[in-house]
C-alpha cells in the first residue's frame, strides 16, 4: 500500500501555504511559528532548517524534537476530517498541525490555540 501523497511532501513546500493562510487572516508568519514550535518541539532555529531543507511531511514529524502531550487537546474538523478520529498517527500530526493553522486564520486567541487554562 502507497504512502499518502502529503507524507513525500516536503514541508518546506507546504509550509507558505500555513503563513499565507494564516496572513489571509491578519495573523503572521511569528504566529504560525509559534504554534508549530509548541506541536513539534522544534527550536526556532531548528523550524528555519526545517522551512528551508528538503524534509517530508513523514519525517518532519518523526524527527520533531518533543511532540506536545496536549496535542491530544486538538479537537474538531477540518478539510472535512475530525482530527481526533484519525488513526494513523503521521496523517493525525499533519491534521493537528492544519487544526492549528485553521484557528489561528479563524482569529483564535493564542492561548486557546496552544491549549493553555
Amino acid at each position: 500500500m502507497s504512502k499518502p501523497w502529503i507524507y513525500t511532501q516536503s514541508f518546506a513546500s507546504v509550509y507558505p501555504m500555513y503563513v499565507e493562510k494564516a496572513e489571509k487572516k491578519g495573523r503572521g508568519k511569528a504566529e504560525v511559528d509559534e504554534v508549530i514550535r509548541w506541536l513539534t518541539g522544534y527550536s526556532q532555529s531548528a523550524l528555519d532548517d526545517e522551512i528551508n531543507g528538503e524534509t517530508d511531511f513523514e519525517n518532519f514529524f518523526a524527527q520533531a524534537p518533543a511532540l506536545n502531550p496536549d496535542r491530544a487537546l486538538i479537537k474538531g474538523v477540518v478539510c472535512g476530517v475530525r482530527v481526533e478520529e484519525v488513526e494513523e498517527p503521521t496523517m493525525r500530526e499533519i491534521r493537528y498541525l492544519d487544526k492549528l493553522v485553521d484557528e489561528l486564520a479563524k482569529g483564535k486567541v493564542m492561548e486557546r490555540i496552544l491549549r493553555q487554562p
